[in-house]
């Protein structure tokens, strides 16, 4: 486990977490021209740490757990702090989290009474990430640049945001009834780790 830690894919893993703090305060304390860097080059850090472990052959466990926690926590953070300063709507940030808990709990309910380990994305939560991911930018380059386009574009992303926690929401749902009462449980899993988002 410690010689995981030290992988290269890893480490941009790890400096992922490190910019959660720093993102909360400049959004806080208005400084969103920082908070918009932070994210993108979050982003740059995540493609770039798949592309290592893909090039180097350094896959590991570890990072298979962290790369989702590290994404998840900086989103989740990021929904929270430009709720408080009025940003984003507060029904599209408690749906949000609403369907977070709703999977964390039912994965670890099948982690429990089942032989299912391997959790992996559908292509519904994979959307909403990325709609997650699209509509936290916007509102931040709005306050950059607030141009009508962007303020469109922000009204377009909060509406998609809730519209696909929803499908996503209730596409996990679905499958999983489906697969448990086909007994197919113990092979595949509806949820995914890197999509509790």
């Amino acid at each position: 486990m410690i010689g995981q830690l030290w992988t290269a894919p890893t480490q941009l893993t790890l400096l992922r977490l490190i910019f959660v703090p720093f993102a909360a305060i400049a959004v806080l304390e208005r400084h969103y021209g920082w908070a918009l860097l932070i994210l993108i080059v979050a982003g740059l850090t995540d493609g770039l740490d798949g592309l290592l472990a893909r090039k180097l052959h350094q896959h590991t466990k570890l990072g298979q757990y962290l790369d989702p926690i590290a994404d998840k926590l900086l989103l989740s953070t990021l929904f929270i702090v430009l709720s408080i300063v009025h940003k984003i709507w507060w029904r599209v940030t408690i749906l949000v989290f609403t369907r977070d808990v709703f999977i964390v709990l039912v994965a670890g309910l099948l982690y429990a009474i089942t032989s299912i380990r391997d959790f992996r994305p559908s292509i519904w939560g994979k959307v909403n990430t990325g709609v997650q991911i699209g509509t936290v930018f916007v509102v931040l380059l709005y306050e950059v640049h607030p141009a009508l386009w962007i303020a469109i574009l922000r009204s377009v992303g909060f509406w998609s945001t809730m519209a696909f926690t929803l499908i996503s929401g209730i596409h996990y749902m679905l499958r999983s009834g489906a697969e448990l009462r086909g007994g197919d449980a113990t092979r595949h899993s509806p949820l995914g780790t890197r999509d509790l988002g």
